[in-house]
Parts: structure tokens; C-alpha cells; sequence
């Protein structure tokens, strides 16, 4: 797991190399554990390591002739993929090796044979010119971004990379930020920051002397979409999804270094931890976090877990005063900017879990595969039994002061462009944009910020062609969502009881901020960024009644956007609390 960064060169430019230091300097935490570098005559990669497998031979850039290869992920199929050439033909034992020699016979469509969590970037120099292949893997699990500019190309793990290496504009695009205020985060490819955009899941891009010449993506939902019975039944679909979750939890616990898992009492981490039990791993390490705030939570049911199969258990405390000290930090970690405020419980967790573990598993994913979300199962009722179609209403709703509802054309498009039907095109709408802009990035970017990697078993191609397929019935029955993962999970660890009523987890942002409303508001309102999407008065009333229902969410959004617009726009340094950031003086 590691940083990548580098350079594709038109004819008669030469890669700036004061540019890919401050590129490698700004993505050091993704990889403090070394540096490669290699330059051709038009071309430039820079790789931060994070040492997991392989730890002493396993340094980038790899190398096969002409050609080299950096990448930021794990390759779970590696054994399989080594069967397929000659023995002793890898250098080291490193996962990300092999994936070189696929793109040197297989081309751009080598990353078919990849099963794992990736973003690569490959080159070849023959002759005086150079190839370059970028690709990320099909559920967008590590990010990937470049910038066009007028020398080439420039390609980062993180956009903050390409600013600091002077590409892309600090600068947000206004529909960008209209995205971000409604929905908590922005789609497609385009970035908030002119200039920069994402790699798609799942996509490859040929480069040739500084040009795109090809692009083509990988669809992990079409490769599962295979046919089942349609008279399957509960036990056939119960022994399919046992041998698939087995077989992902295996190979995501292969790791050289200390792993652990997030366990949040909840079904997905519930079900990771009950696969590793039955795998035979011992004792394993938990982490849970709560609240100092008195509200009801899941801390102890995932304590009572842990403790069932013999856990390391650790519950973390985060309180106000540590999130007003923090957040500033944890706000400049999402450079892609997500304004999810699951991102101040994750950034503390893997704070701590990092004293102890590198690698930390986590169960991003559940929900939108098995289809357990709320606003799935109001997909499927009619509209005058409260059906409706999900990311209707944003979180400022008719009363945001943006451009009408051109906030939701990004989903919208995304929708238009699906020949899927019903609770499938729901799912798939989720796999495509929150999944990878949302919760994928936060969990990236808040345990990188710690130099941690962060595994997730349940987005697995083989977990994917096991359930995605699978008739509406086995997702959604009498009124539970995820109800095979519910089925297996009670069976194989009944003491998460997963049809019992869950407290549900809520980061307690609204009485936070009200409590310091009086303080908060005016500094808040005082920001250009603010005043351009609100009047003072508006956001004071708001900041004061924000455990009012709705609001918390309304009053948060702006304050992460303030934050997030102090840092990432401004240039302001992040070394001060909420309160010193917000009153500092550019």
C-alpha cells in the first residue's frame, strides 16, 4: 500500500523535477517507509512505500527491460497469476510485480486478470518514445487522479499531489461545490478542482508521448452479472455466499505486518469477524469507537462480540474537545472533498489502531451489494405506499441557495445510462458514485492519513459474482435489507444476533455545534466561501437549532465546507483547532 505519482511528457518536454518532489513530498504519509524513483527522457514515476508484503525486497519501481511499474494496492490473485509464467521468473516476492509482465503481454486489457485493490502505473521506453498505462481497480477502492497541462500529463494518488506539484487550480467549480453541499459528495470524473479528475473505477488509460490514446473500463457488476437459478434456494444461496465470503476474508488476511479490524457492531463488520473466526484467526484485533455524549450506541454489543471469539478489543473514546482540536486535520485529509461526518470517528480509530496494526479491515460495501439501505427498500414499494427513487431531495432540499436542481445532474446521467431495472439500478447507482466518492475515499484517506492500510472484504469480485445476481428475495425480505448476509451471519456467529434492532451509529455533530453556536456561527458566516452560499443570519439560526431535525446535517456540510475551503482553496496551514483555523488570517 503506498503513493503514486509521475509524469507523461509531450514531445520536446523533459519531466519537472522540482514538481515531482513536491508531489512526493505531499503523499510522504502514504508511504513513509521509502521512496523510488525512476525518469526516462519523457516520462517520471515517484512511489511512496508502505511497506505490507514483501517488506525487504518488495521496493518500487519494478522493472522488466524498458519497462517499469509502480502501484498503490494488494493483488490477492498473485499466486494464481505467478502459476501462469515460468518459475523463478519474479524478482521478488511483492504482489504488485506481476502485474508488469501482464501489461507487457496482455496489454491494456491486463487488469482483467487483477483481483484486488489498485491503482497502477506502468511505462515503457523503447526507441525514444515512451507508453504509459494508469488504471484503478473496479470498485474504485484506491484513488487515482490526473491533470492535463501543457507539457503532458500528471497523475497522483491523491489530488492534493497534483496541486502541490502546480497542476489542476485551487479553485472550486461551482456545480462541484453545489454537489458536495447537497449530496456530501461530487460524481463523475471531474474533481471540485478545475483541472483534475478522477480515474473511474475500474478504468485504464493508454498514454503515448504525453497524449491520451485510449481509454477502457473494467465493470465489475457486468463480469458478475451471470445467470442463477431461478429456483434457488436458501440453502444453495446460503452455501454460495459462505464459500465466497471465506474465500475474500482469506486472502485479505494475507498480509507480512500486523493486521485488524474496525468492529462496529453492525452487520458488515459483524460478518468480516465471524468469516476470520471460522478462517481459525487467533485473537484477533478490534477496534470500536463511541461517544462522549451520553446517546445511545453499539460499543458494547461490539465489545460482547469481540469478546465471544476471543478478541483484543479496544473501544476508543472520542469526545467533543478532541473533534474541535482535530477536525481541522481531519478535514485536510479529504482533499477529494467527502463531507461525511463518519470521517471524524474513522480518522480517530485509525489513529489509534495504527499504535498497533498497519493493516486494518473494514466493511465498506455491505450495503450497497446486499442491498441494505433504507432507501432501498422504499425503491421497491409504489409510489403511494411512500416508494420513492433515492438521492431525490438534497441536504439543504427546495431551500438551497444554489442553481436550481442542477446539483443532482451528475447522478442523474449516471441513472440515464444504466439499462438496469429496480432494486439492481439502485444498487448500481451507489456502486458507482457513493460508493467510490464517498465512502471508499473517506476510508482511504483517513487511515492513509495515518499511514495504515485499510482492506475491504465484502468489495471482492468473488463476493460480488456470488450475491449480485441473486433474485430481490435474497437481498430484501419481510422488511429486513441484506437478509442472506443476515442469514449467514446468523449461523456462523449468532451472538451478533443480526435480526435483532440496531441502535444505528450517528456521530453526535448537531449538539456539538449547537453547544458552540454562539462562538462557531460567526466565524463560519464570516468566510467568503459561506457568504457566497448563505447569508450570516441564515447560518447563526442554523448553528443555534442544529439538533433541530435536519439541521445537524445543514450546519455540519457548512462547516466542513468552511474547513475544507480554508485549506484546500486558501492555502491556510491546518495547525491550529476549529476555532484558530477558522479566525487566522490568510
Amino acid at each position: 500500500m503506498c503513493g503514486i505519482a509521475g509524469l507523461s511528457c509531450l514531445p520536446g518536454h523533459t519531466p519537472d523535477q522540482a514538481a515531482l518532489e513536491r508531489m512526493s513530498a505531499a503523499i510522504f504519509h502514504r508511504g513513509p517507509d521509502g521512496e523510488g524513483r525512476l525518469d526516462f527522457a519523457g516520462a517520471a514515476l515517484r512511489h511512496r512505500r508502505l511497506s505490507i508484503v514483501d517488506i525487504a525486497g518488495g521496493t518500487q519501481p519494478f522493472r522488466v527491460g524498458h519497462a517499469a511499474l509502480i502501484a498503490n494496492g494488494e493483488i490477492y490473485n498473485d499466486p494464481d497469476i505467478r502459476a501462469g509464467f515460468p518459475a523463478n521468473y519474479f524478482k521478488t516476492g511483492s504482489d504488485c510485480e506481476p502485474p508488469l509482465s501482464l501489461w507487457l503481454r496482455d496489454g491494456t486489457g491486463y487488469t482483467h486478470d487483477l483481483r484486488g485493490m489498485y491503482a497502477i502505473a506502468a511505462v515503457e521506453n523503447e526507441q525514444g518514445q515512451h507508453e504509459m498505462v494508469l488504471s484503478r481497480d473496479p470498485f474504485g477502492i484506491k484513488p487515482l487522479y490526473i491533470a492535463e497541462y501543457e507539457g503532458g500529463i500528471a497523475f497522483a494518488s491523491e489530488a492534493q499531489a497534483l496541486l502541490a506539484g502546480g497542476f489542476g487550480i485551487r479553485r472550486a467549480r461551482g456545480k462541484a461545490r453545489d454537489e458536495l453541499l447537497q449530496l456530501q459528495f461530487t460524481t463523475g470524473q471531474k474533481t471540485i478542482f478545475p483541472g483534475i479528475r478522477r480515474l473511474l473505477p475500474g478504468e485504464t488509460l493508454r498514454i503515448v508521448d504525453g497524449r491520451i490514446v485510449e481509454s477502457r473500463r473494467r465493470h465489475v457488476l457486468k463480469e458478475a452479472a451471470t445467470p442463477v437459478p431461478a429456483d434457488l434456494t436458501d440453502d444453495q444461496a446460503l452455501r454460495r455466499l459462505d464459500t465466497a465470503l471465506l474465500d475474500s476474508v482469506h486472502a485479505h488476511l494475507r498480509a507480512d505486518v500486523p493486521l485488524g479490524l474496525f468492529l462496529s457492531g453492525g452487520i458488515d463488520s459483524s460478518t468480516i469477524l465471524a468469516a476470520a473466526h471460522k478462517l481459525g484467526l487467533p485473537h484477533p484485533k478490534t477496534w470500536t469507537a463511541r461517544f462522549d455524549s451520553g446517546k445511545a450506541d453499539e460499543a458494547s454489543d461490539a465489545a460482547a462480540l469481540a469478546a465471544s471469539v476471543g478478541a483484543d478489543h479496544h473501544v476508543l473514546t472520542v469526545t467533543e474537545a478532541m473533534v474541535w482540536q482535530h477536525l481541522p486535520a481531519i478535514v485536510a485529509c479529504m482533499d477529494d472533498p467527502a463531507a461525511d461526518y463518519a470521517i471524524i470517528p474513522t480518522w480517530f480509530l485509525a489513529q489509534e489502531a495504527r499504535k498497533e496494526v498497519t493493516v486494518i479491515l473494514s466493511g465498506e460495501g455491505g450495503d450497497e451489494l446486499f442491498a441494505g439501505y433504507g432507501r432501498y427498500r422504499r425503491a421497491l414499494k409504489p409510489w403511494w405506499r411512500g416508494g420513492r427513487a433515492p438521492w431525490r431531495s438534497g441536504t439543504f432540499g427546495r431551500c438551497f441557495p444554489g442553481r436550481g436542481r442542477q446539483w443532482r445532474s451528475g447522478l442523474a446521467a449516471m441513472e440515464f445510462s444504466q439499462s438496469l431495472m429496480g432494486l439492481p439500478a439502485v444498487q448500481a447507482l451507489d456502486i458507482a458514485e457513493w460508493l467510490p466518492n464517498d465512502l471508499l475515499l473517506k476510508l482511504d484517506r483517513c487511515l492513509m492519513a495515518h499511514s495504515a492500510e485499510g482492506r475491504t472484504p465484502l468489495l471482492d469480485p468473488v463476493v460480488a459474482e456470488a450475491v449480485w445476481s441473486l433474485p430481490d428475495r435474497f437481498k430484501v425480505r419481510d422488511g429486513y435489507g441484506k437478509w442472506l448476509l443476515r442469514r449467514w451471519l446468523q449461523e456462523a456467529l449468532p451472538q451478533a444476533r443480526p435480526f435483532a434492532p440496531k441502535q444505528g451509529f450517528t456521530v453526535p455533530v448537531g449538539p456539538w455545534i449547537e453547544g458552540q453556536s454562539k462562538r462557531l456561527a460567526p466565524l463560519v458566516a464570516q468566510q467568503a466561501c459561506i457568504q457566497a452560499i448563505m447569508p450570516a443570519h441564515r447560518v447563526e439560526r442554523l448553528f443555534s437549532t442544529a439538533t433541530q431535525r435536519g439541521h445537524a446535517r445543514q450546519a455540519w456540510t457548512l462547516l466542513f465546507y468552511a474547513l475544507w475551503h480554508r485549506h484546500h482553496i486558501e492555502n491556510v496551514p491546518v495547525d491550529g483547532d476549529v476555532f484558530e483555523t477558522l479566525s487566522r488570517v490568510n
